[in-house]
């Protein structure tokens, strides 16, 4: 058993099953290496269609091109690179969040960087992305990565300053009186495109 086997044998063992033969994955990377390293595991999860692009640019001209309308063709999940030439991979997301269609705006996005600091995972969570990951990826990390985003859907969030999915990881009970302005029960909840 290849060590990709025993990688992807780990990923399987979850309660659900998935078909990703229709899921669409947009890498946008300027490594022609480490794009290639991604699709190949992407493939290997058994994802449907994994599309690269070699910087910011190309892949805002991807993400117009695949969901500017809601279609069997959207991208499911992109995966961005933090650092990159002309469009950097924040300044893309940022885009993605501002963006006036819903298919683009709800994208679900995992910003990757070989640099892991605090700074650079907080200023990823605060401009938008749903998940962090930090090269050199993993085979099996990259599909825990995708499958988290698949099974646990945040609800987005708008204020004036921000708009992306729910920031907080966890859910902790409310501490004093409640001061809210809204009523939680008139607050509705968006989540996340999947089948």
């Amino acid at each position: 058993m290849s060590a990709m086997q025993v990688e992807m044998s780990q990923v399987k063992k979850r309660d659900k099953a998935y078909d990703l033969s229709t899921f669409r994955v947009l890498i946008v990377e300027d490594f022609p290496f480490i794009a290639s390293i991604l699709s190949s595991s992407l493939s290997e999860m058994g994802v449907g269609k994994a599309m690269t692009a070699p910087d910011g640019v190309v892949g805002k001209e991807r993400i117009l091109n695949f969901n500017a309308v809601q279609s069997s063709q959207n991208i499911d999940v992109a995966i961005i690179d933090w650092f990159m030439p002309e469009l950097p991979g924040l300044e893309l997301l940022q885009w993605i969040r501002s963006h006036k269609s819903d298919t683009i705006k709800f994208l679900p996005v995992i910003i990757c960087s070989a640099y892991a600091s605090r700074e650079l995972v907080e200023q990823s969570r605060d401009a938008g992305a749903n998940e962090v990951i930090v090269k050199p990826v993993s085979a099996a990390k990259l599909a825990q990565r995708i499958l988290h985003v698949i099974d646990n859907p945040r609800p987005y969030v708008r204020t004036a300053e921000f708009f992306g999915p729910d920031r907080r990881r966890k859910v902790e009970p409310q501490r004093g009186e409640d001061r809210r302005k809204t009523k939680p029960e008139d607050i509705s909840e968006t989540h996340e495109r999947f089948e």
